[in-house]
């Protein structure tokens, strides 16, 4: 009788520690022939009890460990009346669902109400392109959007239209065929790196290999967008613009059109500009009127776009930061080349304080952001 009573003794104690060392066995995962258990639902067997069993076991382990600091115990990654899936890999927010119904991105293709959704898009368009606008210069967007006899398309049917209405006038451009196709952002007094940061997200534009974020008071006359793409593919660059037809009141060497190349990575400016010949504004660098990014590029940038920043002046001389050997992979393309008008329609949005015009509070918030 009594080494019946030790062994018995000893078989509990040799379970237990069994018991707590190895994990719960999941009847779901075993491969066992439905039809030993024809009326047996073994998912809600496992939902029902796993989680009593687990809250058992944790509590017997954590009281076995009770001399050791209570640092020494892993958190566990969720909480124990939670589902059981959990894929760390998943987008945050998103551990607790199966990866196969995971669709971490979006896009700003334009869906019918009706139909097949499979049938909802003829194309798909590579490029996005992004005008911050006011009415008053509808007829110069209307110009870069359109070319001669305002049937070719300036940007081709590979491009996503994007407007930004800063003056809350977005149905009135309805009056352009193209306006119907376009897609139309209104929030007043807003300028585009503020569209930007909330519109533009990586994985909103991810579809796209090019992102264009363009001021509205460019000429395009010289420009065509697809030769001016064919051009950045072949020269390998993260981040351009188009060369600037010189004009007075350029500020920067590096973004003028040359003559004698297709596209420039490097320029000389005035002694003590520049601190090194492969940083701005010398080299890496673009002006932030007609930035024009890759996929990879714009990734990492809208991460370095303050949620307040308003106008950006100061954004070009960083997002070299985001392109590896950016003196190689930034530069500006000669072949094709635009016109900043230099139309200051911005100052309008503007608000008369403390006896200063409009204009001078936003050219006051400009140069803050530049010291900053």
């Amino acid at each position: 009788m009594m080494k019946l009573l030790v062994a018995s003794f000893f078989g509990v104690i040799v379970g237990f520690l069994m018991g707590i060392t190895f994990p719960t066995l999941t009847l779901t995962k075993m491969n066992l022939p439905s039809t030993l258990f024809p009326s047996i639902d073994l998912a809600y067997i496992e939902d029902k009890y796993s989680d009593l069993s687990r809250k058992r076991l944790f509590s017997s382990w954590s009281s076995t460990k009770s001399s050791k600091p209570k640092n020494d115990i892993p958190d566990p990654p969720y909480t124990y009346n939670d589902t059981k899936i959990w894929v760390p890999s998943n987008p945050r927010g998103a551990e607790r669902l199966p990866p196969d119904i995971v669709t971490p991105e979006s896009d700003l293709y334009l869906r019918r109400l009706w139909g097949d959704p499979n049938e909802d898009l003829k194309t798909k368009q590579r490029y996005l392109v992004t005008f911050t606008v006011g009415y008053g210069q509808r007829k110069n967007i209307d110009a870069a959007l359109k070319k001669l006899n305002f049937c070719i398309s300036q940007f081709s049917d590979n491009f996503t239209i994007m407007l930004f209405h800063y003056d809350g006038r977005a149905s009135e451009w309805e009056e352009f065929e193209w306006s119907k196709r376009a897609i139309h952002v209104s929030i007043r007094k807003q300028t585009k790196w503020w569209y930007a940061k909330r519109f533009l997200h990586p994985d909103i534009v991810a579809p796209y290999d090019y992102i264009f974020i363009w001021d509205e008071d460019l000429g395009v006359e010289h420009f065509d967008s697809e030769k001016y793409l064919a051009v950045v593919k072949k020269h390998g660059l993260e981040i351009s613009q188009p060369g600037l037809e010189p004009y007075e009141g350029l500020t920067w060497e590096m973004t003028k059109k040359r003559d004698d190349t297709e596209v420039h990575k490097h320029a000389e400016e005035r002694n003590g500009w520049c601190s090194d010949p492969n940083l701005p504004p010398c080299a890496a660098f673009v002006e932030i009127m007609a930035p024009v990014f890759s996929r990879k590029a714009w990734r990492c940038v809208w991460h370095m776009i303050q949620n307040d920043l308003v106008h950006g002046w100061g954004l070009d001389f960083a997002v070299r930061k985001c392109v590896q050997n950016a003196h190689e992979n930034i530069g500006v393309v000669d072949a094709q080349w635009i016109i900043h008008q230099g139309v200051p329609s911005l100052g309008n949005q503007g608000q008369q304080e403390e006896g200063k015009q409009p204009w001078e509070g936003v050219r006051e918030r400009c140069r803050r952001e530049w010291t900053m």
